[in-house]
């Protein structure tokens, strides 16, 4: 008797999740590897090579990171100008420490089969992406 298809989130958010505490606990730095040619990916283009991008995200350098299910989102400087980032779980390909070298690297077809929720969210059909990145606000109805 076969068993029944399961459908399991992807493992890679827990994994970077536990492998950046890990890199943090061990007063190391954490360096986030990214494929930057993956859609809604929002970085400074000016230091992307041959499609990816690394970035320093040690906790001084960075103001409110947020790991979730769904992206990595942070706020750096980068050349002294501030920047909102934006990446998709899906284009993290690795996080590891910058002295040594150890972490996790990550199956590029891991998402191929799964539905990308950014695609797919309610805020993207009446809006554009860049405006559903944006942090909410309050306004006053009259």
């Amino acid at each position: 008797m076969s068993e029944p298809e399961l459908n399991l989130t992807p493992t890679r958010p827990y994994l970077a999740r536990a492998i950046y505490e890990w890199i943090c606990d061990n007063n190391l730095t954490p360096y986030l590897l990214v494929d930057a040619t993956q859609p809604y990916t929002d970085v400074p283009t000016q230091f992307i090579q041959d499609g990816q991008i690394v970035l320093n995200i040690v906790p001084h350098a960075v103001h409110m990171l947020n790991m979730s299910n769904e992206a990595i989102t942070f706020s750096a400087r980068f050349g002294g100008v501030s920047k909102d980032i934006y990446v998709p779980i899906n284009a993290v390909l690795g996080l590891y420490a910058r002295e040594n070298g150890q972490g996790l690297f990550f199956d590029p077809e891991e998402y191929a089969n799964v539905e990308n929720t950014a695609e797919t969210s309610p805020a993207d059909t009446t809006e554009d992406v860049e405006t559903a990145k944006k942090k909410p606000s309050l306004r006053i109805l009259d």
